[in-house]
């Protein structure tokens, strides 16, 4: 009973349902822009729940479209609510919403990839990173299209403790498609295991909360839905800056069908490729013939480790690409069949 009467401290005053509004305003999910609607408040209610308790928390919503899910933090009692939109479609619903709850909601214009969040909130939010999390919560049901960048992006703003965390060890609950939910959340010799699995478990503490079916949408997607809860760790798995991470990762699983040496041999220019791998493996004690899903975040580690110091070693190593190697080496091929032809 505590918790209900809690929940009704405070209620938004009646007002034309999300279905309703969506056919005041005329909107129409844009597939252009792999948009889809959440028109169930139940289910936006079990959102904001798995996001934790928000009473007089500062709460930062992304993508929030027609209002479903605004809605349900409004009456979750939080301090303030602000929601970045990009579409200006929605704005007058969201003003709507704005109007009934005054002094709680803020509504910015603008586009969650290149907002600027560091100083939207009160200083005194302010935590130290190894307190607990701050009173300050990310909420979104993201366009498809968006919430991969997104989510790299934040985790990049996390290993640098700024962005959304220069407030501390912020905490995230955020929509995606259940295949990339899987992934995020993917262990240790998984087949989902992947690039965003390693990204996202070395800086956080990440959950698949639940899934929400399809037809819950609208338009209904052609896929399941995964809602993904995340809390910045204390201290990452892999100390090392997050490009350097993201750079062996990504060379380890675009082979992912083929043993990890292949991967990690792209690492290197061609003239010291088979030394330099057999070495980054001794030395990170990582077995050659172990496919990219069944290494751990330790092993990841060694690795990033290890790649650090021979980088150290050699200032040009990290600057190395092996697909600028493939251009450079195509373009070369094709001026001297061109110089060929031309003294014929």
């Amino acid at each position: 009973m505590a918790a209900a009467g809690k929940l009704s401290t405070y209620r938004l005053p009646p007002l034309p349902t999300i279905r309703e509004i969506i056919k005041l305003f005329r909107l129409r999910a844009l597939k252009q822009l792999s948009q889809n609607f959440l028109l169930d408040l139940r289910l936006t209610d079990k959102i904001v729940r798995k996001a934790g308790n928000l009473t007089n928390a500062y709460v930062y919503e992304v993508g929030p479209g027609p209002g479903g899910i605004t809605r349900s933090i409004l009456n979750a009692n939080v301090a303030e609510l602000l929601v970045v939109e990009k579409d200006t479609r929605f704005i007058p619903g969201l003003q709507m919403l704005s109007d009934a709850a005054p002094g709680k909601l803020r509504i910015v214009h603008g586009d969650v990839l290149t907002f600027n969040i560091e100083k939207t909130f009160p200083e005194s939010l302010k935590r130290q990173w190894e307190d607990d999390p701050p009173n300050i919560h990310i909420i979104g049901n993201l366009p498809f299209s968006v919430s991969t960048p997104l989510i790299i992006k934040w985790l990049e703003n996390v290993s640098h403790r700024d962005g959304p965390f220069v407030y501390g060890r912020t905490q995230m609950t955020l929509t995606f498609q259940k295949e990339v939910a899987e992934r995020l959340t993917a262990s240790t010799g998984s087949t989902q295991r992947s690039r965003l699995s390693i990204m996202a478990q070395y800086l956080c503490h990440v959950q698949h909360v639940f899934t929400i079916p399809g037809q819950a949408f609208l338009p209904k997607p052609e896929v399941d839905v995964g809602v993904v809860h995340f809390t910045p760790l204390i201290q990452p798995t892999i100390t090392q800056p997050f490009k350097l991470v993201e750079k062996v990762v990504q060379n380890v699983f675009q082979f992912r069908r083929k043993y990890c040496y292949r991967g990690l041999s792209m690492l290197f220019p061609e003239a010291q490729r088979l030394e330099s791998t057999g070495k980054l493996l001794q030395l990170a004690d990582v077995d050659p013939t172990l496919r990219p899903c069944h290494l751990s975040l330790l092993h990841f580690k060694r690795l990033c480790d290890v790649y650090r110091k021979m980088c150290d070693e050699d200032p040009h190593l990290f600057a190395y690409s092996f697909r600028e190697e493939l251009k450079q080496n195509k373009g070369r091929t094709q001026k001297e069949a061109a110089r060929e032809t031309h003294s014929l």
